[in-house]
Formats: C-alpha cells, sequence, structure tokens
C-alpha cells in the first residue's frame, strides 16, 4: 500500500487536494482515507455505542442501514494512532491511502502554503491551489513513485489473490521480530537500512529461485527499513505450497538467504551501547 499524506493550515484546501487524489488514484486501485479530526467526538458518551465504551469496551463497532439499502460501519477503538489504522487499511488489501493532516508525522507529505515544520515533503503546492488535469495527474504520479508499506495481513491476502494459490494445500508465513531479551542484555530498538537497488534486487532474486522450487507456488517478502522497537516486526515471508513439507523448507531457506544474501544493515540499541551488527560480526571473525 502506498502512503500519502496532505497537511497545511486549516481552510487551506486539503480537502480539495485528497479529493483530487482519490478520484484519480481510484483508476489505479483501492483508496483508503484518514483525517485528523481534532478534538471533536463522534461517540459521545450519552449515545448507546458512549455507553458501551464508557462501560470498559476496548472497541465498539457500530453498524447503520439495512440489507436491503446497504449498511455503513464505524469503529470506535481505545489507544489507536495513526500507525494503527495505516496497519488497518493495509490489512483490508487497499492500494492507496490519502492522509489528511498528521503533520507531525514522519509520512511522505504534499505540502500547502508556506507550512514550515514539517519534515518529509516530497511536494509543496501553493495556497488556493488550482487543482488542473495535469496537476493532479503529477501528484498521482508522485504517490506511485512511494515506497510499499505491507503487514502480514496485507501479504496473505495478495497470495491469495493470485490464481496460482488454486493448487496449494497450505499457506506458511515467518514473521521475524526485535528480540528485546538475549541473556542479561536488554534491546530496545533496531535501525535497519538498506543499500539499494542491490537489497531489492536480491530479494527479489531469492523470491525467483524459491518459486523454481518443486511445489513452491508463490513466496512474498517484505524487509522494513529504520527504527524498529523491541517487540515489533522486522521481516515478513508469505509462501504458498503444494504441500506443507516443501512450505516449511521454502520458509527456513528464505530467512537463512535473506539474513546473508541481502546487504540490509543492523544497528542494535541496548541499554549498555550501540553498534552496528555486522561491524562487530567483521571484527570477531
Amino acid at each position: 500500500m502506498k502512503v500519502i499524506s496532505v497537511v497545511g493550515y486549516k481552510k487551506s484546501g486539503k480537502t480539495s487536494v485528497v479529493s483530487a487524489l482519490v478520484r484519480n488514484l481510484s483508476g489505479f486501485g483501492t483508496v483508503g482515507t484518514i483525517k485528523h479530526m481534532g478534538e471533536q467526538s463522534l461517540n459521545p458518551a450519552e449515545t448507546d455505542t458512549g455507553r458501551h465504551f464508557d462501560a470498559g469496551a476496548d472497541t465498539v463497532i457500530g453498524i447503520t442501514g439495512t440489507e436491503a439499502t446497504g449498511t455503513e460501519l464505524v469503529s470506535f477503538s481505545r489507544g489507536q494512532n495513526l500507525e494503527d489504522a495505516l496497519d488497518l487499511l493495509c490489512d483490508q488489501g487497499l492500494d492507496f491511502a490519502v492522509v489528511e493532516g498528521f503533520k507531525g508525522s514522519n509520512l511522505p507529505k504534499i505540502a500547502i502554503g508556506d507550512l514550515q515544520g514539517v519534515s518529509n515533503v516530497v511536494f509543496r503546492l501553493p495556497s488556493d491551489i488550482d487543482m488542473h488535469e495535469e496537476l493532479t495527474a503529477s501528484l498521482v504520479g508522485i504517490v506511485l513513485a512511494q515506497p510499499d508499506r505491507y503487514t502480514l495481513e496485507a501479504l496473505i491476502k495478495k497470495v491469495r489473490k493470485n490464481p496460482v494459490t488454486r493448487k496449494a494445500g497450505a499457506i506458511g508465513t515467518f514473521t521475524g521480530i526485535v528480540r528485546e531479551l538475549a541473556g542479561n542484555e536488554i534491546t530496545s530498538k533496531l535501525e535497519f537500512e538498506k543499500y539499494e537497488p542491490e537489497a531489492s534486487k536480491v530479494l527479489d532474486q531469492i523470491r525467483e529461485e524459491l518459486k523454481q522450487k518443486e511445489g513452491i507456488l508463490e513466496v512474498l517478502i517484505h524487509h522494513k527499513t529504520g527504527v524498529i522497537k523491541a517487540g515489533e516486526d522486522i521481516v515478513y515471508i508469505v509462501v504458498a505450497a503444494a504441500h506443507r513439507g516443501e512450505l516449511f523448507s521454502a520458509l527456513s531457506e528464505a530467512i537463512d538467504r535473506i539474513k546473508a544474501e541481502a546487504p540490509i544493515w543492523k544497528k542494535e540499541f541496548t541499554e549498555k551501547e550501540e553498534f552496528w551488527v555486522h561491524d562487530r560480526e567483521h571484527h570477531e571473525n
């Protein structure tokens, strides 16, 4: 799922830009949106769903309408943030997410006007911009160039959509996470850097070579970069195979080859120190 955020001052035209993007991106795939709505409450205490929430429910889902007229669903959850919302859209298998607001995030941003103090601005629009066809096409091109965001659920859905999985007897997954405790050492986070485009080429080669093995129908690999906190996910591997024996062998080979062959470097942050793991391994050998 490709993600873009549109940020600007209040009444700067953010919604018009978002609407133009959604209309045009829908020609390339499915689109979801997220909007920062300030402090307004959509689930006041006097409503039935509000009473459920105040009684201690962690998630409340309201459904309106009927099967004849069509239904709408709204979910209220405690302790959720922008990352959770993006993962929710990604889990649904959407191709694009357009975010309105959240100028403090690290998402790639289209900034409107002279808005300052925001990071990762990939394009800046003047205030009161006319969203003509040529400009909108340029913005769509920027969105299409953004890196893909994946969740494990999104990868599984992608595998299931592949017609070749009609021959599958099993789908298996591997999730690598940041280990917090290793002996007496406590790791708070890891930082990953990819040497591109070589890293992506190596991952693609591993995928294609595994798919040539007997019984292996599909292989998807996604390795995250940047800072990943203890307990969070690092890498996903999804394999569809005709039989479980072939599947388990492919999963094991995939992660072993990623660690050995892909130019992806890991920096570890413990309570005592921080270090690049490949540098330490090189000195120890």
